[in-house]
């Protein structure tokens, strides 16, 4: 097997992340494993939108509302767990089990109604329903309203994990990135995921030879919504708080931005991307406040000069090492 570029700077990264809390330990700065475990969670949900808008063609400008289902899921069952001593509703596994079923249902209807349209009258329609869930969430005054609500507890794995401990808590949002990124695999180079391809490139053509297109795509928004729900669930837990803004069509905007810049259509896009984002955001908001001035145009250069993003410039670098290297090889011989 000859050596590429762009798979061994990924298995680097998949390698870093791994062992994230254990460099941080070492050097005594936990600071890390909260800022990586952000890049996790983030990475979670930026591959449920890929599947829809990198393999699908489905600009959705309102999937953060999966986001914020989950975390309110978790949200409102600490909530009665602590204050009326229901305690099933503060364990893990029912959050993890109503956020995913939920996260489906709204995926269900939203995707039911949304799928009907095309172009911008797709997008508006899907920011129509995150604005909506928004403004439910900010009216709820039993659930802190426009203020959010605080965990008064982390949902509760009947002491299998802990995930007071913040590298518990890590390691959970690795494995559950892995299993997403796995899940997405399998999806996109399985029977179900060519035609959801053969839809982006051109519907009309998979509709003439008799292939379901809206039946497709409506299992894909599902799919996609029950993955971010469940990366809502994971952030309430990582920032013991929950509020309307995760929902916001803002959020959406980013995770957007972070499929993009990482590469559309690719596995590791996103994930590349949400570690970009978030590390660029960090370094720049510490040299000055008006950070996206500086950020705007870097993802407008990588847009234009490199319309694969991240991933892309590494697909250029492998072409560019094959290059090198078969020339080396004709010298030589």
């Amino acid at each position: 097997m000859k050596f590429s570029p762009r798979i061994y700077i990924i298995t680097l990264l998949m390698l870093g992340l791994g062992a994230v809390p254990l460099i941080a330990d070492s050097i005594d700065e936990p600071f890390y494993t909260v800022l990586f475990s952000r890049m996790l969670i983030l990475s979670i949900g930026a591959v449920s939108l890929n599947l829809i808008l990198g393999f699908g063609g489905m600009v959705s400008f309102g999937h953060a509302v999966y986001l914020g289902i989950g975390s309110y899921v978790v949200g409102i069952g600490t909530f009665h767990a602590v204050e009326d001593g229901v305690e099933w509703m503060g364990n893990g596994f029912a959050h993890l089990g109503i956020a995913v079923a939920v996260s489906a249902l709204a995926g269900l209807v939203i995707g039911a109604i949304s799928l009907r349209t095309h172009g911008v009258y797709f997008i508006m329609i899907t920011l129509a329903f995150s604005q909506m869930f928004y403004f439910i969430a900010v009216g709820s005054e039993n659930y802190g309203g426009d203020d959010g609500l605080s965990l008064y507890m982390r949902s509760d794995f009947s002491g299998l994990l802990d995930l007071s401990n913040d590298n518990s808590l890590y390691y959970l949002n690795f494995a559950f990135l892995l299993a997403s990124l796995y899940l997405s695999h399998r999806l996109t180079n399985s029977r179900f995921g060519m035609t959801l391809r053969g839809t982006k490139s051109n519907e009309q053509r998979m509709k003439s030879i008799g292939f379901p297109v809206f039946r497709y795509r409506l299992v894909a928004f599902v799919i996609a919504g029950a993955i971010c729900g469940l990366a809502g669930v994971l952030s309430s837990n990582q920032t013991d708080f929950v509020s309307p803004a995760v929902m916001h069509w803002t959020r959406s905007g980013d995770l957007i931005i972070m499929t993009v810049l990482g590469g559309i259509g690719t596995l590791f896009g996103p994930v590349i991307g949400a570690v970009a984002f978030l590390l660029l955001e960090e370094l720049l908001s510490g040299i000055t406040e008006y950070w996206q001035l500086f950020f705007g145009p870097m993802l407008v250069l990588i847009v234009i000069f490199a319309r694969g993003g991240i991933d892309g410039m590494l697909v250029a670098l492998d072409r560019w090492w094959l290059h090198f290297s078969l020339k080396k090889n004709t010298k030589g011989d």
